[in-house]
């Protein structure tokens, strides 16, 4: 009897051990090739392939090496690293978050400058919602896995045990960096499978059936004042970094939805406000590509009334270095004063032919099928 309980105590040793040691294997396996950059740069024999900006942004801040951090939501994804790098004489990391929000945008830049690396370039693309949206940052309340972002050592079993970690994401990252032509300088690019066409933009443009009055100019005050403070502080606690902001070029269904919004004057109010703010700064430049009627009334260069090929990307990057469309504090009025008169010739003419050739498709009033 005493016998047989002996053999029942080794065993049960045995199998801890063997548990212990199948887990330590696992969690070694997860933290050698960490695919979301977690614990370390990718390593010398494999790329660093960045699809998943949730997952690996956060990680590729805190490790990589770089000197310049191209700054944005989506609408930046599809600019080429090398681009800014051989423009700039740099070496770029994308700090990305869809929408853009200033605080999100904010927090990838407080990594960034803690990680070690001496920061001589920021390009920040201003998106016009960021400057009305909260400046509270978002990763938590929009289901990020936060084991990645925060400092807490005890949940990473979230990442170590993660089998869609292990049988996915780790083949993944050997398959692209090995029997692949994967362009590391491509990071998070999204447009490879995608069509840019005014049939594209049009059909995934829902205009609004009403057109609301214009909201005073300064109905997103108390936003707009919380995002310049936290954008503003960036420039000021970084005198040695040079920063390049820019207003991208969204496409005339933008200026015509916001229009019909009633939001179009408070977003021209909000630039105004947050250029002035930057350009108080002997670190800071400011460039406004939304006033160009050879892009942006072209349909032909957009996926939706946002998103843009990235041949408009190359474009105001050339654009930036050259000093053309870059606002001053004698100018920035005047230009932007410029884009809300021009909003009034894409409602009263240039949208006209798509309204006469019935191309828009719009919201359905609520209720209503």
């Amino acid at each position: 009897m005493e016998n047989t309980k002996t053999k029942d105590i080794t065993f049960i040793k045995k199998f801890l051990i063997s548990v212990a040691v199948l887990l330590l294997l696992i969690a070694g396996l997860v933290i050698i090739f960490d695919p979301f950059y977690h614990y370390h740069k990718p390593l010398p024999f494999l790329k660093a392939v960045l699809n998943d900006k949730e997952y690996q942004c956060v990680g590729t801040l805190r490790h990589f090496d770089y000197d310049a951090v191209l700054v944005g939501s989506s609408v930046v994804e599809n600019n080429d690293n090398d681009w800014y790098n051989e423009a700039y004489n740099c070496n770029t990391i994308k700090a990305v978050r869809s929408y853009g929000a200033t605080a999100d945008l904010c927090y990838l830049l407080d990594e960034a400058f803690s990680s070690g690396n001496k920061i001589d370039h920021v390009f920040y693309n201003i998106d016009p919602s960021s400057l009305s949206a909260s400046s509270e940052t978002t990763y938590k309340s929009t289901g990020c896995p936060m084991y990645l972002y925060d400092h807490n050592p005890f949940n990473d079993v979230m990442y170590l045990f993660n089998k869609g970690v292990i049988f996915e994401k780790i083949p993944y990252l050997i398959v692209n960096s090995l029997f692949t032509d994967y362009d590391e300088s491509l990071s998070y690019n999204w447009a490879k499978w995608k069509t840019f066409n005014q049939a594209n933009a049009l059909g995934l443009y829902n205009r609004t059936l009403e057109v609301s009055e214009m909201m005073d100019e300064k109905a997103y005050e108390e936003e707009l004042l919380a995002n310049i403070d936290l954008l503003t502080r960036q420039v000021e606690n970084h005198p040695d970094t040079q920063f390049h902001f820019f207003f991208p070029a969204y496409s005339m269904l933008w200026w015509d939805g916001i229009y019909r919004t009633g939001e179009r004057d408070a977003y021209i109010y909000n630039e105004k406000q947050m250029v002035k703010a930057l350009l108080s700064y002997d670190n800071a430049e400011v460039f406004c590509f939304q006033n160009e009627p050879m892009v942006i009334t072209n349909l032909e260069n957009y996926l939706d009334s946002i998103h843009f090929s990235p041949e408009i990307n190359k474009l105001m990057l050339d654009q930036m270095v050259r000093g053309e469309y870059r606002l001053t504090t004698e100018n920035y009025e005047e230009e932007l004063d410029k884009m809300k008169d021009f909003t009034e010739k894409i409602v009263n003419e240039l949208i006209k032919p798509y309204e006469e050739q019935d191309l828009l498709t719009y919201e359905q009033p609520p209720g209503e099928e």
